[in-house]
Protein backbone atom coordinates (compact mmCIF):
# COMPACT_ATOMS: atom_id res chain seq x y z
CA UNK A 1 0.00 0.00 0.00
CA UNK A 2 0.87 3.46 -0.69
CA UNK A 3 2.67 5.32 2.58
CA UNK A 4 -0.86 7.91 2.47
CA UNK A 5 -2.92 4.99 1.94
CA UNK A 6 -5.95 4.10 3.99
CA UNK A 7 -7.22 0.49 5.17
CA UNK A 8 -11.04 0.17 5.01
CA UNK A 9 -13.41 -2.35 5.59
CA UNK A 10 -16.73 -2.70 3.60
CA UNK A 11 -19.36 -5.27 4.00
CA UNK A 12 -21.46 -5.84 0.83
CA UNK A 13 -24.83 -7.58 0.87
CA UNK A 14 -25.11 -10.54 -1.08
CA UNK A 15 -26.69 -9.24 -4.27
CA UNK A 16 -24.05 -6.83 -4.19
CA UNK A 17 -21.21 -9.11 -3.23
CA UNK A 18 -22.23 -11.43 -6.16
CA UNK A 19 -22.23 -8.58 -8.47
CA UNK A 20 -18.96 -7.99 -7.30
CA UNK A 21 -17.61 -11.64 -7.43
CA UNK A 22 -19.10 -11.87 -11.12
CA UNK A 23 -17.89 -8.75 -12.33
CA UNK A 24 -14.00 -9.76 -10.95
CA UNK A 25 -14.66 -13.36 -12.30
CA UNK A 26 -15.07 -11.26 -16.10
CA UNK A 27 -12.40 -8.60 -15.67
CA UNK A 28 -9.67 -11.45 -14.62
CA UNK A 29 -8.97 -9.61 -11.43
CA UNK A 30 -9.26 -9.93 -7.26
CA UNK A 31 -12.43 -8.77 -5.90
CA UNK A 32 -10.61 -6.33 -3.75
CA UNK A 33 -8.82 -4.85 -6.23
CA UNK A 34 -12.01 -4.03 -8.14
CA UNK A 35 -13.59 -3.24 -5.56
CA UNK A 36 -10.95 -0.50 -4.00
CA UNK A 37 -10.77 0.68 -8.09
CA UNK A 38 -14.46 1.01 -8.34
CA UNK A 39 -14.72 2.63 -4.92
CA UNK A 40 -11.63 5.11 -5.82
CA UNK A 41 -14.14 5.74 -9.16
CA UNK A 42 -16.85 6.44 -7.17
CA UNK A 43 -15.29 8.89 -4.83
CA UNK A 44 -13.51 10.77 -7.53
CA UNK A 45 -16.87 11.59 -8.91
CA UNK A 46 -18.62 12.44 -6.44
CA UNK A 47 -20.01 15.41 -5.64
CA UNK A 48 -18.68 17.35 -2.36
CA UNK A 49 -21.59 19.45 -2.57
CA UNK A 50 -23.00 19.24 1.01
CA UNK A 51 -26.50 18.90 -0.62
CA UNK A 52 -25.79 16.35 -2.54
CA UNK A 53 -24.19 14.42 0.12
CA UNK A 54 -27.14 14.54 2.29
CA UNK A 55 -29.13 12.86 -0.40
CA UNK A 56 -26.28 10.25 -1.06
CA UNK A 57 -26.77 9.20 2.75
CA UNK A 58 -30.13 9.40 2.85
CA UNK A 59 -30.48 6.80 -0.44
CA UNK A 60 -28.85 4.17 2.00
CA UNK A 61 -31.18 1.88 2.66
CA UNK A 62 -31.83 1.60 6.66
CA UNK A 63 -28.71 3.61 7.02
CA UNK A 64 -30.68 5.67 9.84
CA UNK A 65 -31.85 2.38 11.58
CA UNK A 66 -28.48 1.27 11.35
CA UNK A 67 -26.83 4.02 13.21
CA UNK A 68 -29.61 4.68 15.86
CA UNK A 69 -28.39 0.72 16.41
CA UNK A 70 -24.57 1.22 16.44
CA UNK A 71 -25.14 4.02 18.99
CA UNK A 72 -27.56 1.92 20.87
CA UNK A 73 -24.70 -1.58 20.88
CA UNK A 74 -21.83 1.26 22.04
CA UNK A 75 -24.15 2.73 24.93
CA UNK A 76 -24.81 -0.62 26.22
CA UNK A 77 -20.83 -1.34 25.61
CA UNK A 78 -21.47 -3.78 23.00
CA UNK A 79 -18.63 -3.05 20.62
CA UNK A 80 -14.72 -3.03 20.50
CA UNK A 81 -12.22 -0.55 20.77
CA UNK A 82 -10.47 0.47 18.08
CA UNK A 83 -7.43 0.18 20.28
CA UNK A 84 -8.45 -3.57 20.79
CA UNK A 85 -8.17 -4.80 17.30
Amino acid sequence: MAVNSQRLNITLDGEHAEKLSRLAERTHVQEGTLARSLLSTAIDEADPNAAEVVSLLDAIPDAFDRIQEGMRQAEAGETIPLDAL
